[in-house]
């Protein structure tokens, strides 16, 4: 569980943008890689503590395994009561 307030943001942005990058057609290889671009960069800035980085990437990896985060939903039909 995360507790740092910047790597949760941290996590938020890269969830955000899993989901975002699912949406326009991209599949799980390619967000595998955005995923592992996005630690490395972290890794390379020296920005989070590295424990705190894998704590990140634990988190992001089981978000990326759950395949119910990446479900399309289909809209309700309404009901018309006339």
């Amino acid at each position: 569980m995360l507790q740092d307030t910047q790597v949760i943001r941290l996590y938020q942005r890269v969830t955000d943008a899993l989901n975002e990058q699912w949406s326009r057609g991209y599949r799980f290889d390619e967000l595998r890689l955005y995923l592992d671009g996005y630690l490395a960069a972290l890794r390379h800035t020296n920005v989070v503590e590295a424990y705190l980085i894998h704590q990140l990437e634990e988190e992001a990896m089981r978000y990326l395994y759950d395949s119910s985060n990446f479900e399309i939903l289909q809209p309700e039909r309404e009901v018309d009561f006339r």
